[in-house]
C-alpha cells in the first residue's frame, strides 16, 4: 500500500473545493459565467457585476439549505426572475448542463474510473443517485440548481444591463431580503443538529488503574448502520454478540469524514475543533486529541488513514494512497495495517477502511454491491483480529469497531444528517468489556476520545465534552471475553 504523495494531498485538498458544497457554488457560478462569455467579456462590467452579487455569494456560502429546506431555495428563484426581467436562457441551459456533465460524467464516471476503478457505464445509474442526493457536496442537485440559477440571473443582469446602476440598489435589496429569509427560516427550520454536551468531560469518571494496554479503533467509513446489521458479517455480529453494542450512537454535524475524526479524537464538536468539513482553511485541530496526549506522555499512536485526516491530525496521521481500485483498496490497507502495527507496536491504533464509504458514494447504498463490500470488511477485519491474536497482541487490548458517520440514499452521500447518515454502528470487544450487552440511550461519538482516555489511563484531552462509555467496562475482568 502505497503513502498518499504530497501531489496526491494537494490534489486532494483541491478536489475540496469543487465536492464541499460551500466552495462549490461561487466557483462554479464565475467559471460558467467566463465560459460563456469567453472572447467577448468586458472586465469592467464583470467587476461591477461581481461587487454587487458578492451579497449573494456570502448568504448562500453561510446558509447551506439542507434537505427539505431547499425547497425553498425556488422561492430566490422567483423573486429573482420577478425583479430583474427576462433570463438568459441560453446561459441558464449552459449551466444546467455542464452541471449535469461535471456531476454524472467527469465526477460520477471519469473521476470514478480513474480513482477506484468504477466501470465506464457508471454514468447508467450515478444520474439517478443524484436526483435523491442530500448531501453536503455539490452534488445535491437540490441545492445548487437553484442556488447557481439565482445568481446566474443577478449577475448577468447586471454585466449586461446598459445602465447597471439602476440595478444596483435592487439587488442590494434583494440581497437584504434573502438574507432575513435565510436567517428566519434556518433558525426557525433548521432543528435537527444533534445537540451538544455543555459541558466538559468529568474527570473523576476516569477509572483509578487503566483497564487495557492498548486500543485498536477500526473505523468502517461510511458504513450504515442498518445496512451492516442486514449484511452477511459473521464475525462482526459475533464480535458484537460478545462485546457491548451501542444501538444510538449519533455522529456530528457535519457529518463529513474530516469533521467526524477530529470530534471521535478530541472529544468536541466543529465548532470548538475548527474542522467543519473536508475543507479547511486553517490546518490542524485547535485543540488537543488523543493523540497529542499520548505524545506528551511519550507513549505511541498511529492514525492510519487518508490524506484528508493529514488537515486535522498532521504528523499523526500515517497515510494511504486513496488512488486504488475499490476491490483491493481495503485488502492494501489492512495488509499495511499489520506492517505498522508490527513496526510501531503503539498502545492507540485506528486504521481507516474506505472501500464502503467509496461504493456507496459511486454505486448507492441501497445496492448489493454495498452489503457485499461491508461482507468484505468483515474478512479482512476478521483477519487483522486474528494475526493479533496470534501474536499475542489482543491480551489486554480493546477492540473498537465503528462508522465516523453513515451514508444517505442516493449516491451514498452524508453531511447534512438525512436517513442513514445519524446513526452509526458502534461496538466494543475485549477482556475488559462486558459481553452481551445492548445500550439503547443516546451517546454521540464525541465520547471515543474520553473513552479511549479511560481505557489506557490517560488525562482527558482539554477540550472533551463526551463523556467516557464507562457502562461498557466490565467490573470484573473475567466478565469480559474477547473474540477469535
Amino acid at each position: 500500500m502505497k503513502q498518499a504523495s504530497l501531489f496526491e494531498i494537494i490534489m486532494a485538498r483541491g478536489w475540496n473545493v469543487l465536492n464541499e458544497g460551500k466552495s462549490f457554488t461561487p466557483v462554479y457560478v464565475l467559471s460558467i459565467f467566463l465560459m460563456y462569455e469567453n472572447t467577448s467579456l468586458q472586465g469592467g462590467a464583470f467587476l461591477q457585476a461581481l461587487l454587487f452579487t458578492l451579497p449573494l455569494f456570502v448568504i448562500y456560502y453561510l446558509f447551506d439549505y439542507p434537505l427539505h429546506l431547499r425547497w425553498f431555495l425556488w422561492a430566490g428563484v422567483a423573486a429573482a426572475l420577478l425583479l430583474f426581467g427576462e433570463p438568459d436562457l441560453s446561459l441558464l441551459l449552459f449551466a444546467l448542463g455542464m452541471y449535469v456533465f461535471f456531476t454524472v460524467f467527469f465526477w460520477g464516471t471519469l473521476y470514478y474510473h480513474l480513482r477506484i476503478g468504477t466501470t465506464w457505464w457508471n454514468f447508467l445509474r450515478i444520474w439517478k443517485l443524484f436526483l435523491i442526493n442530500s448531501d453536503s457536496t455539490s452534488g445535491n442537485v437540490g441545492e445548487h440548481v437553484p442556488k447557481f440559477t439565482v445568481l446566474l440571473l443577478v449577475f448577468s443582469a447586471l454585466y449586461e444591463s446598459p445602465l447597471p446602476g439602476d440595478l444596483h440598489a435592487p439587488v442590494l435589496l434583494f440581497a437584504a431580503g434573502l438574507a432575513v429569509f435565510s436567517w428566519v427560516l434556518h433558525k426557525l427550520l433548521f432543528n435537527w443538529k444533534p445537540q451538544e454536551i455543555p459541558t466538559f468531560a468529568d474527570r473523576s469518571s476516569l477509572p483509578a488503574q487503566p483497564l487495557a494496554k492498548r486500543v485498536v479503533v477500526v473505523v468502517i467509513d461510511g458504513c450504515r448502520k442498518e445496512r451492516l446489521y442486514e449484511a452477511d458479517a459473521p464475525f462482526l455480529h459475533r464480535l458484537m454478540e460478545e462485546g457491548t453494542v451501542y444501538e444510538q450512537m449519533e455522529t456530528t454535524y457535519p457529518a463529513r469524514t474530516v469533521s467526524c475524526f477530529s470530534s471521535m479524537f478530541t472529544g468536541t464538536y466543529p465548532r470548538e475543533h475548527g474542522m467543519k468539513s473536508n475543507m479547511v482553511w486553517k490546518l490542524g485541530v485547535k485543540v488537543e486529541s488523543i493523540f497529542d496526549i499520548l505524545k506528551k506522555q511519550g507513549r505511541k499512536a498511529v492514525l492510519f488513514g487518508c490524506a484528508h485526516l493529514i488537515d486535522a491530525f498532521g504528523d499523526h496521521v500515517e497515510s494511504f494512497s486513496a488512488v486504488c481500485k475499490n476491490d483491493v483498496v481495503d485488502h492494501k490497507i489492512m495488509a499495511k495495517a499489520k506492517v505498522i502495527y508490527e513496526r510501531e507496536q503503539p498502545e492507540l491504533f485506528v486504521v481507516q477502511m474506505i472501500a464502503v464509504d467509496q461504493t456507496g458514494h459511486s454505486r448507492g447504498v441501497l445496492y448489493p454491491e454495498y452489503l457485499e463490500k461491508i461482507k468484505e470488511a468483515d474478512a479482512l477485519i476478521q483477519d487483522f483480529h486474528g494475526w493479533l491474536t496470534e501474536r499475542g497482541w489482543m491480551e489486554d487490548t480493546a477492540f473498537i469497531v465503528m462508522a465516523d458517520h453513515g451514508q444517505g440514499n442516493g449516491i451514498g452521500g452524508h453531511g447534512h444528517l438525512d436517513v442513514g447518515e445519524r446513526w452509526v454502528p458502534f461496538f466494543l470487544n475485549g477482556p475488559m468489556i462486558r459481553r452481551g450487552q445492548r445500550i439503547a440511550e443516546h451517546r454521540s461519538i464525541v465520547s471515543l476520545a474520553a473513552t479511549i482516555s479511560a481505557l489506557l489511563g490517560l488525562p482527558l484531552p482539554d477540550h472533551a465534552r463526551g463523556p467516557v462509555l464507562k457502562e461498557a467496562f466490565a467490573t470484573d475482568t473475567g466478565e469480559g471475553e474477547q473474540a477469535s
